[in-house]
């Protein structure tokens, strides 16, 4: 049994409000006592009301609990989306409490809905002029789907693309798109905030040699 649903099981067990003893949680999940110690731990730590100790036993003390949701993928994001914007605000509390929120919901998420190094942030206006491009960019990065873009350069002057995407990064105050762009025939990284229209063009591709993220990386490598 992988970690997260371990965690989503003993938060089941956990909701009835009884104490309940480590050994006998370890015996229910099949796990050694010690994994029950250390799992309480990371619950206790992610905020949920965990009581008890080794020895006496664990309780979840008055949570506020909802009953299971199916989410689909995009519905999860767009929860993972609402959290880390509340996690960027400037009241203190809030913030705490959507990381805390966040932590949670990592803890059980199902495999393949882990957050990457991606994650959403709205720290800069830049940054929220992009927002509404990353979710059908996260999509063609899933997908890879091909997308037709009007782009506008530093100057103003504006160009429409048809490009493939492979990476998207997140720089503190920008977000870039790396893709290939296959009117130009080679790789470009463009600001996502300078984006002017993005949609599906209507059709998916497969990796090709000399057009992967791989291939554009290996032009840096100078070892």
């Amino acid at each position: 049994m992988r970690r997260s649903d371990r965690l989503f099981d003993l938060i089941q067990i956990l909701r009835d409000g009884r104490l309940h003893r480590a050994a006998d949680l370890a015996q229910a999940l099949s796990v050694s006592t010690r994994t029950i110690w250390r799992d309480m731990a990371t619950l206790a730590a992610s905020g949920l009301p965990v009581e008890g100790e080794r020895g006496i036993g664990y309780l979840l003390r008055d949570p506020i609990t909802l009953p299971p949701v199916a989410l689909t993928r995009e519905e999860f994001e767009a929860l993972r989306l609402g959290m880390a914007l509340v996690a960027s605000a400037a009241d203190p509390g809030t913030a705490r409490a959507a990381g805390s929120l966040r932590a949670k919901i990592a803890a059980v998420a199902p495999h393949g809905t882990e957050e990457g190094t991606d994650a959403f942030v709205f720290s800069s206006p830049e940054a929220a002029k992009a927002a509404p491009h990353l979710g059908l960019i996260r999509r063609a990065l899933r997908e890879h789907l091909v997308l037709q873009m009007t782009f506008a350069d530093p100057g103003g002057l504006e160009t429409k693309r048809r490009i493939r995407p492979l990476q998207l990064e997140f720089w503190g105050k920008v977000w870039t798109l790396t893709a290939w762009c296959e009117w130009r025939g080679d790789f470009r990284v463009f600001r996502i905030d300078r984006i002017l229209s993005l949609a599906p063009a209507g059709g998916a591709f497969l990796p090709e040699p000399g057009k992967t993220i791989e291939a554009y990386l290996a032009r840096f490598d100078t070892t």
